[in-house]
């Protein structure tokens, strides 16, 4: 019987190797500060590892063993993220007796973990991009005063969205400079202090020459001035992420689109699965996105992937014939 204190609770392994799992775990209190329930993460992990090799002692185990194991708990159904936790267990656990001479290789050095995926981004529908964009539009010519200065920015930040696909952070700190020109094209500095250039939309070029004015106007009636397109409630800083994604839960509310799909970088998903979808060429969306790696966009072809394979499911004549 091997044992591990941590914080005053004691891990008891048994079993042959049951004193080196109480080793390894002593060492992860003493020189990682292992909390307790950590401790009891990684007993369970080992006491069940033990338990599928017996008889063989847990220090003894060899690498077909190692992926039986690991073969087993798929069979089981456990998630691929627990697959990849209970083998990081193993390959901590033998490095430690590789490195205090206990063995003389590591069953675990050649398996490699279960790829986790990279989930899905979430997005809108073309369609709902249209009522959002038309509600936030009749808001426009529905509003005077102050409150047709708040709808005519809050048109501007969805048209700009949608039409650039640029990040919630570049959004909320474009400086002034980058609409004061004219252009119908926006420099947007990206991660990293990179730098793109980004087409607008007619539509979203407008919404930025109506919001100006406005804009200008809100802060001479309260004597300030700010260098941000769109200014905070303190003029020297910009709008939050938080605002923006305030005020596009309302208008969510107000289109009658599920609140809960209408997300700041939603859009930005949005933007790039409806371009791809409408046949834009990959590297072209790269590059406005501000993506340095071609593999980070290409995960908006997955997502039309799933699309087109719910697609077939839900209308496909054959599909349907199944669920009868």
């Amino acid at each position: 019987m091997a044992k591990a204190k941590g914080k005053g609770k004691t891990h008891r392994l048994q079993g042959p190797g049951g004193h080196l799992a109480g080793a390894f775990l002593e060492m992860l209190v003493a020189e990682r500060g292992a909390a307790v329930n950590t401790l009891t993460a990684y007993a369970h992990d080992l006491e069940e590892f033990a338990a599928f090799i017996a008889p063989v002692g847990l220090g003894d185990a060899n690498n077909a063993q190692v992926r039986a194991y690991l073969a087993s708990l798929a069979e089981r159904g456990l998630s691929v993220r627990t697959q990849a936790r209970r083998l990081s267990v193993l390959k901590q656990f033998h490095r430690f007796l590789l490195g205090e001479g206990h063995r003389s290789d590591d069953p675990t050095s050649a398996v490699d973990a279960p790829r986790l995926g990279r989930p899905l981004p979430g997005t809108l529908s073309e369609e709902d991009v249209t009522r959002l964009l038309a509600t936030a539009r009749d808001a426009v010519f529905a509003s005077e005063g102050v409150g047709r200065g708040k709808a005519l920015r809050l048109l501007a930040l969805v048209e700009i969205l949608y039409a650039s696909g640029m990040r919630v952070s570049e959004l909320v700190s474009l400086p002034l400079a980058a609409a004061r020109g004219g252009d119908r094209v926006l420099l947007i500095r990206g991660k990293g202090g990179k730098e793109r250039l980004v087409p607008l939309t007619p539509a979203a070029f407008t919404a930025i020459q109506d919001w100006l004015p406005a804009r200008d106007l809100a802060l001479s009636a309260r004597k300030q001035e700010s260098r941000w397109l769109f200014p905070g409630t303190d003029p020297d800083l910009h709008m939050t992420r938080q605002r923006l994604g305030q005020l596009l839960k309302q208008l969510a509310v107000d289109a009658g689109v599920d609140v809960t799909s209408v997300k700041p970088h939603a859009l930005r998903h949005a933007f790039a699965t409806h371009l791809l979808a409408n046949g834009a060429d990959l590297r072209s969306v790269q590059q406005m996105l501000g993506h340095s790696d071609i593999s980070t966009t290409q995960i908006y072809t997955h997502v039309l992937d799933a699309r087109m394979a719910a697609l077939v499911q839900d209308h496909h004549p054959l599909a349907a014939r199944k669920r009868r």
